[in-house]
């Protein structure tokens, strides 16, 4: 890192100047990672500039781009090449790939970082960026996407004496074959599978997977043609909306199970054989526990959103639970920091120490296979003891005029519980508790709520709709 960076000098360079790029919507910068509508917020030439603030941040020799299906990636992704060897960085372009290829490239390769354009799994309008460091290392707010945006957004002239270098390179083999190699699927019985690619590169991907190991896996295909015009909307497996088509298409087809991806593929949803979605909390759960079992006493991240059944699997399996705050970023770091085995979010983010403490979509649905194939259980049967246990509201999401005033204003609601602030607020009373924080994506109030009794968290749901109604624009 050059010394001008450990300290606020080139800060204080760049505000005396008072020269600021005009064009450039600062609040595309997120939390951890850059977003926004394309061509109004995001576009090319904000991506070159971007791309060269991150060139002279890291002062990387060889960084890995990527990309995932969107309409807009093409010339976005030409611009961030631009920005970076006009910076003098040579430039492995991974072409268009799901965004845990970005980390492998990274990780497998010693690079000294990554980007991929994407947005994830917002609408088709959207387009963003994904950044890291040498090692995998997520950029973040904490750890440098501040000095990025202030360098991005200054007047500074970026340029260097000579030009950097591209060259493609196709890693779709070594990518297989590293995940492949982390699972042991030779128990695994004859499964009818309905994958929905939701237009992404995931379902290519997993195709392609499930053949090179020769499993015996019939795959009903859905949505499996990449489209970046995302054809039947938003491209979000987590919104109750976006579930339908894949719980029909299990039912119809008398699969097994179902799995879906979002858009840029490092997002997993699995779905039993009656079409019911296993929620994040019960995934983590049941991830935690299979990982442990073959990792004792290992340290495993979750999110604060719905706890109550992570904790309770990991303390019971001898592991040690540790909750974080939620976004894909601050987990990776704190999996470094805490050498953790596992984290997992309710959003469908799962982390692995063994792929570069980063998130893998098709690694989280061949662990779940391999999940099967010891158990030889249905889908539903594995999920059960998890679902008759611990119930959850699932994420209701509130447009408020000002979120922060609307979780003070709850908080007050609410005074006789344990208070926890470890990402927005949760209020603990044993049997019950909930979560309500800020997207650090969208202009939304996320609420979640989950208890050990049904009927208190029906009741409780409805009671938290209601006070928050009254705080909605």
């Amino acid at each position: 890192m050059p010394p001008y960076v450990k300290t606020d000098v080139w800060r204080l360079f760049f505000f005396l100047q008072k020269k600021y790029v005009q064009d450039m919507n600062e609040k595309i910068f997120k939390a951890y990672d850059i977003r926004g509508t394309y061509p109004d917020q995001v576009n090319e030439d904000s991506f070159k500039r971007i791309a060269q603030a991150f060139a002279m941040y890291i002062q990387p020799k060889t960084v890995a781009v990527g990309r995932d299906v969107r309409v807009s990636g093409p010339s976005l992704q030409k611009a961030v090449i631009e920005g970076l060897i006009s910076m003098g960085v040579n430039v492995i372009d991974i072409g268009v790939v799901p965004t845990e290829m970005m980390y492998f490239a990274v990780g497998l390769l010693g690079l000294d970082g990554g980007i991929q354009v994407s947005a994830s799994h917002n609408p088709a309008e959207y387009n963003g960026l994904k950044m890291v460091k040498k090692g995998v290392e997520a950029i973040s707010t904490d750890t440098g996407l501040l000095q990025i945006k202030e360098m991005a957004l200054s007047g500074q002239e970026f340029s260097a004496e000579t030009k950097g270098e591209v060259r493609q390179k196709d890693l779709t083999d070594e990518y297989l074959d590293y995940i492949a190699k982390l699972v042991n699927l030779k128990d695994l019985p004859q499964l009818k599978i309905v994958a929905n690619g939701n237009f992404g590169m995931s379902g290519v991907m997993a195709k392609k997977l499930i053949e090179k190991m020769e499993l015996p896996i019939e795959l009903v295909e859905l949505n499996f043609e990449p489209d970046g015009t995302f054809p039947k909307g938003r491209p979000d497996p987590l919104i109750p909306e976006n579930r339908a088509e894949t719980s029909a298409q299990v039912k119809e087809n008398g699969a097994n199970m179902g799995v879906a991806w979002d858009a840029d593929g490092d997002r997993c949803y699995i779905a039993d054989e009656s079409g019911t979605f296993i929620e994040g909390c019960h995934m983590t759960a049941l991830l935690a526990v299979h990982l442990l079992e073959k990792n004792p006493k290992q340290k495993i991240l979750y999110d604060p959103r719905n706890i109550y059944a992570t904790r309770d699997s990991i303390t019971a399996t001898g592991g040690i639970p540790i909750e974080t705050k939620t976004g894909h970023t601050f987990i990776k770091n704190r999996m470094r920091s805490e050498q953790a085995l596992f984290a997992g979010e309710m959003s469908g983010h799962y982390y692995y120490r063994d792929f570069y403490n980063a998130d893998n979509g098709l690694l989280t649905f061949l662990y779940f296979l391999e999940l099967i194939a010891q158990k030889k259980q249905k889908v539903s049967e594995i999920a059960a003891p998890l679902r008759e246990k611990y119930f959850v509201s699932g994420e209701i999401n509130f447009k408020v005029k000002d979120a922060q005033t609307a979780i003070e204003a709850i908080k007050k609601e609410y005074p006789d519980g344990k208070i926890d602030t470890t990402d927005g607020i949760s209020i603990d009373f044993n049997s019950w508790r909930f979560n309500l924080r800020s997207s650090n994506t969208e202009p939304l109030l996320r609420l979640n709520v989950e208890s050990t009794d049904k009927n208190i968290c029906e009741q409780k749901t409805a009671e938290l709709r209601s006070l928050i109604e009254d705080h909605k624009v």
